[in-house]
């Protein structure tokens, strides 16, 4: 398989598996968008690590196979495309991508469909997609322009170019840089602590967040009153409280 979800410890792992860059092909896309449902709707993961390994994350789509596709290929293929993405961007849990290596157009877009994104110090990123006279066509001009901003994300994808770990998380497009072999074990950490928390408050609050930034404030804040109260009918919260109550901030324990 071109991508496997490994779970352990409430934490999924997404793990890309195409050596040697892990090219975003037709048949992987599906499979990712698969495994992406997969873990929406598993119990056992709380929350997602996306992982291409320890020398590359993803170095872009599969040019070969899209050199072979012609415009009404294209257009019966771009949505299945951006569904893939969509797909991860879509879990209803904290997704953090481990990026080492490459992560050029497409494993770009992928990694900008999680919630953070911890960089190797080795990693190099961008949307190179206008040398070959194309666009980001897996979400690229939207996520981008949504984390690092309009002028930014146009400088990125007008010039093709790749920018280094440190320069992406001046940026914005990444969060943290670290070792190359610290990567996994970082975003797993991260994501171990998070798969601990109270479930239904870290889906309202991501769906809050994310249903925001895509509307105006009005909307915004609407989503974010219905999931503040509705919190109060769950058993995390009860338990979040009486644990405050009782034994003082941060020592909640949620199933």
């Amino acid at each position: 398989m071109t991508v496997n979800l490994e779970v352990a410890e409430g934490v999924g792992t997404l793990r890309l598996d195409r050596p040697p860059m892990n090219a975003l092909d037709v048949a992987t896309q599906d499979r990712l968008k698969e495994l992406a449902e997969e873990a929406t709707r598993r119990d056992d993961v709380r929350a997602v690590v996306i992982y291409g390994g320890e020398k590359v994350f993803a170095a872009g789509a599969d040019i070969k196979e899209m050199q072979a596709m012609d415009h009404p290929a294209m257009v019966l293929r771009a949505r299945g495309l951006q569904e893939s993405f969509t797909a991860v961007a879509r879990i209803p849990k904290p997704v953090v991508a481990a990026v080492t290596g490459y992560a050029l157009g497409g494993g770009c877009e992928l990694a900008l469909c999680a919630d953070i994104r911890i960089a190797a110090d080795n990693a190099k990123l961008g949307q190179p997609e206008i040398l070959l006279g194309l666009i980001p066509g897996a979400g690229g001009t939207q996520r981008l322009a949504r984390l690092i901003g309009p002028s930014k994300a146009k400088d990125l994808i007008f010039t093709g170019r790749m920018v280094k770990a440190d320069e992406a998380r001046e940026l914005g497009l990444v969060d943290r840089v670290v070792a190359a072999d610290q990567v996994y074990a970082e975003a797993h950490a991260w994501a171990a602590k998070l798969a601990q928390g109270p479930a239904i408050a870290l889906r309202a609050a991501k769906e809050s967040i994310d249903t925001g930034l895509e509307t105006d404030i009005e909307t915004g804040l609407a989503v974010e009153r219905g999931w503040f109260a509705g919190l109060f009918a769950t058993e995390d919260r009860e338990r979040g409280m009486r644990s405050f109550v009782e034994e003082g901030p941060g020592k909640a324990k949620f199933l």
